[in-house]
Parts: structure tokens; C-alpha cells; sequence
């Protein structure tokens, strides 16, 4: 069974509009090894294929009966795509949105720990690679592909011949975005709102690191978002930082998670979710109970300017931030 061919990735949906804002992405499932905290509590024991297959697609379930319906993977998970197709091939999916993403290289061979884990290349010919291994496992059913972690020195801003092919994609039907992360995040999607092929832009989705701690890239996805881009939030929790007490978030955290009885990670998504040009906040849990709890960031039930003011207290400098998660072992 199959999810609808080129579900709408504006569609939140009119049941549960606010679970609906929600996405579920698999970098921290699809394989064994990530920079995420935590991760020898929260996954099973060797973490074989099969053990990750299973906990990927409880995941999927529970969210999808919860009402999540955008899922994002990406040709660097491991093996993400491969899970989540088998789990579309399983059962019927309505509204289900399959976003991945092209542009790195796995490399570690299912290994935790790997010299190399991913190459990074925007070429064309790494886009034709991995465009065919990503249709060979979703076929019809992608709905969103994004150029993977462009940097403002990316070639894929400036490769017209790349352009093109990506352009072809769209006029299949297909959404073709883009994800960016550094410091200099705002420099990248402002350059990519720029792109056009034939006078249409080409960039329809921007999925950008947005949370309390780095929220710098904030003014250009609200340029993109009145220009009528997708956004797509990651990293909400700054893998993991965001998820667990630290006398830095008690002070501002603290009263809230009080006041709420939510726990840390379910306010840090709903922070995001409060930013006007959000379109959908992914949760990158690697348990059923991590995401259980992340869902609860759609009630959170906080007034808005509350939930926008909360960069103001807890965010770092651009450079010092992702200085410290360059420092993330992988594990």
C-alpha cells in the first residue's frame, strides 16, 4: 500500500491542525550512529538493522495515529528511507508527505563510530545518484527533495546546470527545497530566494536549525515565508541540549514546565511552533516516549509573545553555538 503520489506539504490538515505542524525526522533512527545526546539510553541494545527498523517504525506508527503526517529522512540516515518506504508499503497512508534529502554521502558502514560518516557533495552527478536510489525506494511517492545542508559557498546556489535538473523534478510534481545549517544560515536562504529557472524560483521549501539557543537564521525564513516558501524547522531541541534541565534553561525553563507541567522539550517545540512563519517543527525523537512528549508541544497552551520571547533569554552567538555542536561526539 502506498501514501497518495505528491501529497500537498502545506496540507496540515483540518483534524488536529496543531499535531498536524508537527513532522517526524528519522536522522536519529535510520542509523546507529548521531550526535544527538543520550543516545546509549535511548536505543536498543547493539543497534542492528533490524532492532533500528523496528523502533523506526514504531515511531512512524505513533505518530501517524497521533496525527503527524510530514516525515523526513535523507540519503545520509543510514538506512531512513529504506524504513520508512517499507513502512508506507505496509499499510495505506492518506496524507502521508515524504520529504528527503540529497547532497551527503553515508560512509560509516553501520558503524556508531567511523572515521568518515557522511561526504558532503552538490554536484549533479552526486544528484543523479542519489535522486535514482531514493526513487528506487519511494517512487511516486516523494513529495519534497531538498538540497542537503547548503552553506552560502555551496555550489548548488550557483550550478545552473543543477538547476535545471532540479527544475525538472519540480515540474514532476515534486517540491524541491533546500536545508542549510553554520552560522551563516540567513546568508544561505536569502541567496537561495534568488534562484530562479525561467524566471519561476526554484526553492519552494527551506528547512533551517531554528531553536532558543540559535535562532539567528529567524528574519530570513520570515523573508521566505512572506515570499511564500515552506518552512520547515529542525534541530528545535539542539540535539538534545534543549530536552534536559541545566541551570541555564531552570532559570528560564523552569517556571514555565511548572506552570505547564510540560517538560523541556515539549516547550522548546512549542517556541517554535509559535514563530509566525513557521510551517511544520520536526521532532527528532528516537523513542515513543520522547515523541509522546513532543507532541504535548502542541498544547502547550503558553500565550504567544511568551513562547516568541524565549530566544531573547537563552540564545548563544551564532559562531559559539555551532562551534559547540561541531564538538557533539558521534555515539
Amino acid at each position: 500500500m502506498t501514501s497518495s503520489p505528491h501529497a500537498d506539504p502545506a496540507d496540515t490538515g483540518s483534524a488536529g491542525p496543531a499535531v498536524r505542524r508537527i513532522g517526524l525526522g528519522l536522522a536519529a533512527v535510520g542509523r546507529p550512529g548521531y550526535i544527538n545526546l543520550g543516545r546509549d539510553r535511548d536505543l536498543p541494545p547493539g543497534r542492528g538493522v533490524d532492532e533500528m527498523r523496528r523502533r523506526t517504525h514504531e515511531l512512524l506508527d505513533l505518530a501517524y495515529a497521533d496525527g503527524v503526517r510530514y516525515f523526513d529522512a535523507a540519503r545520509s540516515y543510514g538506512r531512513a528511507e529504506e524504513f520508512l518506504a517499507q513502512w508506507l508499503d505496509a499499510a495505506d497512508r492518506p496524507g502521508a508527505v515524504v520529504s528527503s534529502k540529497w547532497g551527503y554521502t553515508y560512509t560509516a558502514d553501520w558503524h556508531v563510530q567511523a572515521e568518515v560518516h557522511e561526504v558532503k557533495d552538490h554536484g549533479t552527478a552526486t544528484y543523479d545518484r542519489q535522486l535514482a536510489e531514493t526513487r528506487a525506494l519511494f517512487g511516486d511517492r516523494l513529495d519534497v527533495y531538498q538540497v542537503h545542508s547548503v552553506t552560502p559557498d555551496s555550489s548548488a546556489l550557483t550550478d545552473t546546470a543543477l538547476h535545471h535538473r532540479l527544475a525538472a523534478l519540480a515540474a514532476e510534481g515534486v517540491t524541491v527545497g533546500l536545508t542549510t545549517s553554520g552560522p551563516a544560515q540567513g546568508e544561505a536562504i536569502r541567496a537561495a530566494l534568488a534562484v530562479t529557472v525561467d524566471g519561476e524560483p526554484l526553492f519552494r521549501s527551506v528547512q533551517a536549525t531554528w531553536n532558543p539557543l540559535e535562532p539567528s537564521a529567524g528574519p530570513a525564513l520570515a523573508d521566505a515565508h512572506r515570499d511564500g516558501r515552506r518552512i520547515v524547522v529542525k534541530e528545535a531541541l539542539a540535539n538534545g541540549r534543549l530536552a534536559a534541565p541545566g541551570p541555564g534553561l531552570d532559570r528560564v525553563l523552569g517556571p514555565l514546565a511548572e506552570a505547564t507541567g510540560l517538560s523541556y522539550d515539549a516547550l522548546a517545540l512549542a517556541a517554535a511552533l509559535a514563530q509566525p512563519w513557521a510551517g511544520v517543527v520536526l521532532s527528532g525523537a528516537a523513542t515513543t516516549g520522547q515523541l509522546a512528549s513532543n507532541l504535548l508541544a502542541a498544547t502547550a497552551g503558553l500565550p504567544q509573545d511568551r513562547l516568541t520571547a524565549l530566544p531573547a533569554e537563552l540564545a548563544e552567538p551564532p559562531a559559539d553555538y555551532w562551534a559547540h555542536r561541531s564538538r557533539l561526539p558521534w555515539n
